[in-house]
């Protein structure tokens, strides 16, 4: 904006100076050569009278007593009734530019005196050059000006861009000066608002998060308790107590996942990256939903393909999988594949059914539960999300069917710590706004 302003006033006084001084030279030219002319005028007319007199004494015009009327520049030339022609001044070949008059002498004969245009064309300069020297004095000054008065008008709509990179970063508390400048004024006004309204829904989504956690932590221990007892009854069966036992760990991996996702929802995770086989978390993650699948006639399976070991944090990680799996069993087709695989920097983890590619490029965009307009809930941006804090990423890859990479690093300190995700956290897949819990396999 700066820039913008400088080059604006300076154009703006080149344009005026331009406009007054390019007609004020050309009318400053053709004084100074009319002016050069009257005097031209005036010493012919005093030459052909001097000329007369000494004609009339019977003096002889000689070159010696022409040269004491001559001015700079100056050329005479008598010509004699007879013919004869006298000459005083130096010689130059004419030019347009001359100035030459010729008048009759009393006694007989005609005087012509020349003045050189060069020299009329070196007192049109002089005449111009203060003309010249205002105008790129005005021009400099006008910039100076410019430049201060660029700074004053940019400095507020930079201190408000910047407030507002503060406000994107999640630093609610600017200081947003007042302005004397309406416009940049009002702008900062907007700025506090936004700022007020922002840090007022963060401090409510935290609230509810906390709320929430907490009051989902006490039925699900209440639940536990009462699942742990009944496996403790000698009357319970042995088939019954080992699906309660199963039960019971499925709980515990529900309390783990409430806990971390009420850890990023507040920009921290407070589980850290162990030592794991990623093959085992994709078998694992396999058995959770294969029951659930085979209820609808699918598969999921985990390809085998020998250990992957790293270091990760399996929560997150295995809640990334469930939603991945349960997006595939809902709206893909045929068999769902797990598996691992090592590369060179990263740990990477493929989830693939045999349905099309989806087509939509915002699949992992936030949706309003309820709406149709193609993929609802917030099931794959959660699963994006922690994605990133973990310092990986998740995309579709490309083909002909439907197949999600999670892309770890391999080191743990790659992982992006502080990475908080806004809004309400829940673990509903693709499609839906609720998480439906997979059946443990029989």
């Amino acid at each position: 904006m700066r820039d913008r302003l400088l080059a604006a006033f300076v154009t703006l006084t080149v344009l005026l100076v331009a406009l007054y001084g390019i007609p004020r030279a050309y009318q400053l030219a053709n004084l100074v050569q009319q002016q050069e002319e009257r005097k031209i005028e005036r010493s012919v007319d005093l030459v052909a009278v001097v000329l007369a007199e000494d004609l009339a004494e019977g003096e002889e015009v000689t070159e010696d007593s022409l040269a004491p009327l001559l001015n700079q520049a100056e050329t005479l030339r008598y010509v004699a009734p007879d013919g004869t022609e006298t000459v005083a001044g130096p010689r130059f070949h004419p030019a347009p530019s001359d100035i030459v008059m010729t008048r009759d002498v009393d006694g007989g004969g005609t005087v012509t005196l020349s003045r050189a245009g060069g020299l009329i064309e070196e007192r049109v300069s002089d005449a111009l050059f203060p003309l010249v020297a205002i105008g790129l004095v005005l021009i400099l000054v006008s910039a100076v000006v410019a430049v201060v008065l660029a700074r004053a008008l940019s400095r507020p709509f930079g201190e408000l861009a910047a407030s507002a990179e503060k406000l994107g970063r999640g630093q609610f508390d600017v200081d947003v000066p007042r302005y004397s400048v309406p416009e940049a004024d009002e702008i900062g006004a907007a700025l506090r608002t936004a700022a007020e309204r922002l840090e007022d829904v963060v401090r409510r989504e935290r609230e509810f998060a906390a709320n929430a956690s907490h009051q989902l932590r006490t039925p699900v221990t209440a639940l536990r308790l009462e699942l742990e007892d009944l496996s403790l009854w000698p009357q319970t069966p042995p088939e019954v107590r080992a699906e309660l036992e199963h039960a019971l760990g499925e709980l515990d991996r529900l309390s783990g996942a409430v806990t971390e996702l009420l850890a990023l929802a507040r920009g921290r995770f407070t589980a850290s990256a162990v030592d794991v086989d990623l093959a085992d978390l994709a078998r694992a993650a396999a058995r959770r939903w294969a029951g659930h699948a085979s209820a609808d006639g699918r598969d999921v399976v985990a390809d085998d393909g020998g250990p992957v070991r790293g270091q990760v944090t399996p929560g997150p990680v295995g809640q990334i999988l469930d939603v991945l799996i349960d997006n595939a069993l809902k709206y893909g087709a045929g068999t769902v594949t797990v598996s691992a695989r090592g590369e060179d920097s990263h740990l990477v983890l493929d989830v693939a059914d045999e349905g099309p590619r989806p087509t939509s490029s915002d699949i992992f965009r936030r949706r309003v539960s309820g709406d149709t307009s193609g993929g609802e809930g917030i099931g794959l941006a959660v699963a994006r999300e922690l994605a990133d804090a973990l310092g990986g990423r998740l995309t579709l890859a490309p083909g002909a069917t439907t197949r999600f990479v999670l892309a770890l690093p391999r080191s743990p300190g790659q992982g992006v710590s502080g990475q908080g995700v806004s809004g309400t956290i829940s673990m509903a897949p693709q499609g839906h706004s609720s998480t439906q819990s997979p059946q443990p396999l029989q």
